[in-house]
């Protein structure tokens, strides 16, 4: 019992210094009602809000319609909140996107804990662009030009949402008539399918029990939803660009992943690329990593702006 409390104040403690020093918009010089609308309420599910920020670019690169990105964090798919785009991984992409003038979402969705999964989280990921859209005139968005990123699960969950098609997703019946056309998506580290056993090796999906998490019972329970949940089912040759971004040294989401997606990609001649990170393991940590961080946000808001045509 004693070794019980101990754990739970240790918890506690360590939740409170994570809250304490998680990063928030103002220390990166976003003013709220100046550059960015803090937890905007894109739907409510069983009256609770599901929420997302967005960010602007300076005032005077504002148009009336502005080319979007939306972000989709990552953390395990049961874990993480929207301001994980402040990570070493995303901020550089964030702040050369916004110097270019687009605009950037970063959103929250429901987390995969049961009786909740992966399928819900989809849900709510396609809901966000859905609301975007529908409310474009009122955040100066452009209805054409947008994308869609993530990393780690949220790279997977970035991917789900672009390729699969949204009859299956179902979401919000006031945003059921429209349906997002993605100029692109830029995955990290992702995972990228439920039906190849070849990527599990070595990863956090080794002994099988996450996908209970993902899919609220085993593949053998769920393959319907495990093939929905498998991004590399839906290319094809009329896919949106893809850019991976995968670290070489990574043990939770291995780079077979991403290779994978690559093998698949060339069958079905859909245009996915690869940025190999070399001495990176998950989230881009460890040393004299190549690209560096600046590296990979140059390639990867290149990429982007590339496919959302003229921007400021």
């Amino acid at each position: 019992m004693k070794s019980i409390k101990i754990s739970i104040l240790l918890t506690f403690f360590l939740s409170s210094i994570s809250v304490l020093h998680a990063q928030v918009p103002a220390d990166f010089g976003f003013v709220e009602g100046e550059n960015y609308k803090k937890d905007v309420v894109y739907k409510t599910v069983d009256g609770k809000p599901v929420i997302m920020d967005v960010f602007y670019p300076n005032a005077d690169m504002l148009q009336k319609e502005n080319p979007w990105v939306v972000f989709v964090h990552g953390g395990g798919w049961a874990g993480g909140v929207k301001e994980n785009i402040f990570r070493d991984s995303f901020l550089g992409t964030l702040k050369t996107l916004l110097a270019s003038g687009v605009v950037c979402a970063t959103i929250d969705y429901r987390l995969a804990r049961k009786p909740v999964t992966s399928y819900e989280s989809v849900v709510d990921c396609k809901d966000a662009a859905r609301f975007l859209l529908q409310n474009a005139d009122a955040f100066k968005l452009d209805k054409e030009q947008y994308g869609i990123w993530g990393g780690s699960a949220g790279g997977h969950l970035s991917l789900v949402t672009a390729l699969a098609p949204d009859a299956p997703f179902p979401g919000d019946p006031s945003l059921a008539d429209i349906h997002p056309k993605y100029k692109f998506v830029t995955s990290f580290f992702p995972f990228t399918s439920c039906l190849n056993p070849d990527i599990r090796p070595n990863s956090i999906f080794e002994n099988g029990k996450l996908f209970n998490r993902l899919l609220g019972g085993t593949l053998e329970e769920k393959p319907e939803l495990a093939r929905l949940m498998s991004p590399t089912e839906f290319l094809d040759e009329n896919s949106l660009p893809i850019l991976l971004v995968h670290g070489e040294k990574d043990t939770t989401l291995p780079i077979i992943n991403s290779l994978y997606m690559m093998e698949v990609a060339k069958e079905k001649n859909a245009d996915v690329q690869l940025l190999a990170v070399k001495n990176a393991g998950h989230s881009m940590s460890g040393k004299n990593i190549s690209p560096s961080f600046e590296g990979i946000a140059e390639r990867c808001s290149s990429f982007m702006l590339s496919h959302l045509g003229e921007t400021n």
